[in-house]
């Protein structure tokens, strides 16, 4: 006989390129997890919701449990960010009776939960795209959603783009990012790049956002292009970083985390222009980079919703449970 579930809460992250679920016991222990594809409702809904059932299924099969509600549910969404976007995903999680109590947030609130053990102050995550997410000790939440201008690694892949086009037609001073590029996509010259992108029957590139790497790489190598795009992004974010800070009324001393492939880059140039942006205003923030994916705050939530305190002991045993980086990578 399976446990019981009321002693057990469902954590799921619903991404643009992927979705995890993870089944925790109410002392933080993980004990079962599943994957799916990407799940947006913006991007296609009967895939989005099915890509859910795939990976709930599959932690519920890697858990040992039966199909009897969760405690708790929480799930972070790609996606949720208008209130009848809530309303969709929350009426489908009610008709599958998975939990005794859901929540659904934007997956920029789950990042920010997932940062730290207090899950307060502001989170930017730069991934594929980008959101970003403040919550004051009083429990005011904000997150940027449609109000989110600078994007993730594909807007980054774009800007890269862009320049290799400008330095060609000598618009723009030369650039170190052209020989990579041009290697990146396995073309000859910027014209054969340019007609790849733009003929007629070209097909979607397929993870354009890995592009980024290659200008974060040249940026950090000193490529003044490069630098340009990079610090400019980050100073960018940074400006949405305050407004969040703004909209729950923080200021001063709080802690900003970051997380996303983007900010995992080896080179600290994108992030140090957030923050300098960030400094010049709240000149007394704290930086810390989260380790943590999404789904990680997704279950502290959950388990908050079920009357769990989460301490020390509670983060520290989810971390030590939760499956390692080959789940989670893309």
């Amino acid at each position: 006989m399976s446990q019981a579930l009321g002693g057990l809460v469902l954590g799921i992250d619903a991404g643009n390129t992927k979705t995890i679920a993870l089944i925790a016991d109410t002392s933080g222990a993980v004990l079962g997890w599943g994957r799916a594809g990407r799940s947006n409702i913006y991007v296609q809904r009967a895939r989005a919701l099915a890509a859910l059932q795939t990976a709930v299924a599959q932690a519920r099969a890697s858990a040992g449990v039966d199909d009897r509600p969760f405690a708790a549910l929480t799930l972070s969404a790609a996606g949720a960010d208008w209130p009848e976007d809530f309303d969709v995903l929350a009426a489908e999680l009610r008709r599958w009776n998975w939990a005794r109590q859901l929540a659904v947030v934007n997956d920029a609130v789950g990042a920010l939960r997932a940062g730290s053990l207090a899950g307060l102050g502001v989170t930017v995550v730069c991934g594929t795209s980008a959101g970003i997410a403040a919550r004051s000790p009083g429990g005011a939440v904000w997150h940027t959603s449609y109000w989110q201008e600078p994007e993730g690694a594909t807007q980054l892949a774009e800007h890269a783009l862009r320049a290799v086009y400008r330095a060609e037609l000598g618009i723009d001073p030369p650039t170190t990012l052209t020989a990579p590029v041009l290697a990146f996509f396995g073309v000859p010259d910027v014209e054969a790049l340019l007609h790849s992108f733009t003929r007629r029957g070209r097909r979607p590139v397929p993870h354009l956002g890995r592009l980024a790497r290659v200008l974060l790489d040249q940026a950090d190598a000193g490529d003044a292009t490069s630098l340009r795009i990079v610090q400019g992004h980050g100073a960018s974010l940074g400006d949405y970083a305050l407004a969040a800070a703004r909209k729950v009324g923080l200021s001063g001393d709080y802690l900003l985390t970051t997380s996303g492939g983007v900010m995992r880059h080896p080179s600290p140039i994108l992030r140090d222009a957030l923050l300098t942006r960030v400094r010049e205003q709240h000149g007394d923030i704290r930086w810390q980079a989260s380790h943590h994916e999404p789904v990680f705050g997704a279950v502290l939530l959950a388990l908050e919703a079920a009357g769990v305190t989460v301490d020390g002991a509670v983060f520290r045993r989810l971390e030590d449970t939760c499956p390692d980086e080959a789940l989670f990578l893309t």
